[in-house]
């Protein structure tokens, strides 16, 4: 099933597949239905929800538009209108510091909390650690891939600069994905950005999060989900924050990078399903 909501100007498609418990991935609706495998939908309903930045608007907007506890609010505004009572909430790489802030927000309706890829701090200081762990790794083709990749981006962005997130995403390609020369274009397609969104959420809001003022207060149990190569994010990042978590389990995939619940799937499944049920 296929509905769209009206958000306060912003019009957030939701896809729902499958049977079973309710299950919130927030992110582009477009993108998240395309990495979660089918063999899902005999075991759990998937809720895919844009939140505001992605998609259409009918008005106007600014960079308050994006504040956190407006995508916060959204989703709250979704959870009625779909009548969810309470439901496992799922959030990837940048989109887990959304659910953070909601679950924090709203812990009554969030039974359990997916943490997928993401690191316990943005901005800069991410990106220097990540640049670090992919410099001090040992496998030169990766290396080599990435600089020739480099190469493109300039041009790439200047003949569409509203998908300039987007083809930054691809030209790091190395960086997210297990296979170095994954192509990853199928899974943008027809995924629409506000660039605006991408430059204040991404660029600022991420930048400044202290992710201890989230954790402290979680009182559910949260799976945080991990990739041996996700260069982008790198695992090994979180731990000294694991003994801030009331309730963690954490599971690191050995065959992914960004992107476990697509480049091992039935690994994944089988992780995510014995963690919910």
């Amino acid at each position: 099933m296929k509905m769209t909501l009206d958000c306060d100007g912003f019009l957030l498609d939701i896809k729902i597949v499958g049977e079973g418990q309710d299950v919130v991935i927030i992110g582009s609706s477009d993108y998240y239905a395309k990495t979660f495998s089918t063999d899902l939908y005999t075991k759990l309903r998937l809720i895919f929800v844009d939140h505001r930045g992605f998609g259409a608007s009918t008005r106007d907007f600014t960079n308050n538009d994006f504040e956190l506890d407006k995508i916060v609010s959204d989703l709250e505004f979704v959870r009625r209108s779909l009548k969810l009572e309470k439901f496992v909430l799922v959030g990837h790489s940048g989109h887990g510091y959304m659910v953070l802030a909601y679950a924090q927000k709203y812990p009554d309706h969030v039974s359990k909390l997916v943490l997928m890829n993401l690191s316990p701090y943005g901005g800069p200081k991410n990106f220097e650690a990540a640049n670090k762990y992919f410099q001090e790794s040992v496998c030169p083709e990766r290396k080599l891939l990435l600089s020739q990749n480099l190469v493109t981006l300039e041009a790439k962005v200047a003949a569409y600069p509203a998908r300039a997130f987007i083809a930054r995403m691809l030209v790091f390609g190395p960086m997210i994905w297990f296979k170095p020369d994954y192509d990853a274009t199928w899974l943008w397609e027809n995924v629409k950005i506000v660039p605006e969104m991408i430059d204040y959420v991404w660029g600022k809001i991420f930048a400044e999060i202290d992710i201890k003022n989230y954790v402290s207060h979680l009182s559910m149990p949260v799976l945080l989900v991990l990739g041996r190569y996700d260069y982008w994010n790198p695992p090994y990042l979180w731990e000294s924050y694991r003994i801030l978590f009331k309730d963690l389990t954490i599971r690191i995939f050995e065959q992914s990078g960004h992107s476990p619940q697509l480049e091992e799937q039935s690994e994944f499944n089988r992780e995510l399903v014995n963690f919910i049920k």
